[in-house]
């Protein structure tokens, strides 16, 4: 496992840029975090970036306090590999449908009728971005 204080390398991009899950967690509190499944960007500059609803529990948990980490793996099958980014996190107004639509071309096939309906949906919903300032990267290759 390597560290670096708070950069992603040209690396950890082109592997963040592949249709994989993220495993989201929020501070919590006196909580334990509570890490869901979550669709991702990485972009240029070196943050990530995920759509959420703007009334959902883990933007209320960022509203009142910013930190957040997530973690990406290679599926099964390929060497084991994660990369895990933790920092602080924005909650952006704008921006959110946009990347929803990425997003859902990147992870479905919208050819699917159904696949098409879901995103719609999505879309005529508020959304907010959340952006990822990355303060603290590991990663793991096998």
């Amino acid at each position: 496992m390597t560290a670096d204080a708070s950069s992603l390398t040209a690396e950890d991009l082109e592997f963040l840029r592949r249709p994989l899950y993220g495993f989201l967690s929020v501070a919590a509190g006196p909580l334990p975090p509570e890490p869901r499944p979550v669709w991702f960007e990485a972009t240029d500059a070196g943050t990530l970036q995920l759509f959420t609803g703007p009334d959902t529990l883990k933007v209320r948990r960022l509203r009142r306090d910013p930190r957040a980490s997530i973690v990406v793996a290679a599926p099964v099958g390929e060497r084991e590999r994660w990369l895990s980014v933790a920092g602080r996190t924005t909650v952006e107004p704008d921006g959110a449908h946009d990347l929803c639509a990425r997003l859902a071309a990147r992870y479905w096939n919208l050819d699917d009728p159904a696949r098409a309906d879901e995103l719609a949906a999505m879309l005529a919903a508020d959304q907010v971005r959340l952006v990822i300032h990355p303060q603290t990267v590991r990663r793991y290759l096998n």
